[in-house]
């Protein structure tokens, strides 16, 4: 099971103190943060991507490859990768590329994006959302296993023979998760590839998520894969923790009501009860987390969101410490004791590069 942090890069005012970080800071500050996520022991840093106000990450793989050269351990992933927006020759160099350089500790989470004027922005049409996504994966996924692609489609230029450079990293792809919050097509699509399917559940209700994992699941099996309970599913969560209950309550409740995200919605209340947002004590975070399991089934990574709604670095970096210290090191030791044998843990470039040696010698 993996642990890890993912952050949207969004930049809001303090609403304690009224002060708003600049993007330096901002950027900055997400370093620090996953600096800090290796020093308390987690596995993954996700970064998001975003081409507009309020966020700042508008270039991942510039992020992760300066993270890569200062960590050692970490797992540098995505949030979010707009294959519709992207070209997927640029995605495929980029991650091959950052791949190279932080020694196979990548994978990436594909996306269509919440942000819709950014489809125009790079000369595509949103109403093509699904079918871009389809058509942009297919080639990138041919990229990186073919050395000459000839292609042609709808929505990009052909290619006579094109190689990406640099080839994936000891000719083994990153891990790629499918991240999707309401498009049953994304499902499939991770399941038909044997991808990972990542539900970023942080707004949604469970009733809502466990129809788009079970069918991922099923699918999963279908396209001969392995059974429904061995496929990669990922999810989301927000947690905001403090010692004593009423203490967390009290200190995230001017956020949680001035944040864009979620003020003038739903109460704290509301929200905590239906959505996976849990603030209180760490035991509190503990034995909700561990209820997504009996709701979705086993899965292989839960990523944590703790830098939004204006809260400051300090407050973040303090929010690791207990998330590294007292609420994680239980988590594995309760998702591993109940987890069955036949379950697989989540792929990194280790394991991937030890299957493909694995299939190598049975076609010999």
């Amino acid at each position: 099971m993996q642990f890890g942090i993912f952050s949207v890069s969004d930049v809001t005012t303090d609403p304690t103190t009224g002060r708003t970080p600049t993007e330096a800071e901002r950027v900055k500050a997400m370093v620090a943060i996953a600096l800090k996520a290796e020093e308390v022991g987690l596995d993954v840093f996700a970064s998001g991507e975003h081409h507009n106000p309020p966020f700042v990450a508008s270039s991942p793989t510039t992020m992760l490859g300066y993270i890569a050269a200062r960590t050692e351990r970490l797992v540098l992933s995505t949030a979010t990768t707009l294959i519709t927006t992207n070209d997927p020759v640029k995605i495929a160099e980029d991650f091959a590329m950052l791949q190279h350089l932080a020694d196979g500790r990548v994978d990436l989470m594909m996306g269509r994006g919440n942000t819709g004027p950014v489809y125009p922005w790079f000369g595509r049409d949103i109403r093509q959302g699904i079918p871009l996504a389809l058509e942009n994966y297919h080639l990138l996924h041919r990229l990186w296993r073919e050395e000459a692609v000839d292609w042609e489609g709808k929505f990009r230029t052909p290619l006579q023979g094109f190689t990406s450079t640099p080839r994936p990293l000891d000719g083994v792809p990153p891990f790629v998760w499918h991240g999707s919050i309401r498009s049953p097509e994304i499902a499939e699509q991770a399941a038909y590839y044997g991808d990972g399917f990542f539900h970023n559940n942080i707004f949604w209700p469970a009733t809502h998520t466990r129809k788009l994992i079970s069918l991922y699941r099923r699918r999963f099996e279908h396209y001969g894969h392995g059974r429904a309970d061995q496929a990669y599913v990922g999810l989301g969560g927000q947690v905001f923790m403090r010692k004593n209950s009423q203490d967390a309550v009290k200190e995230f409740r001017p956020y949680f009501d001035h944040a864009p995200v979620y003020g003038g919605g739903p109460s704290l209340e509301e929200f905590t009860r239906e959505t996976p947002l849990t603030v209180g004590s760490p035991q509190e975070v503990i034995d909700r987390t561990l209820t997504f399991r009996e709701q979705f089934g086993d899965y292989q990574r839960q990523l944590f969101l703790m830098d939004h709604a204006g809260l400051p670095l300090k407050t973040v970096l303090e929010q690791l410490d207990i998330l590294g210290e007292e609420v994680v090191p239980v988590l594995r030791e309760e998702f591993a004791a109940r987890k069955p044998a036949h379950v697989p843990d989540a792929p990194d470039h280790a394991s991937l590069l030890a299957a493909k040696g694995t299939d190598e010698e049975a076609v010999s």
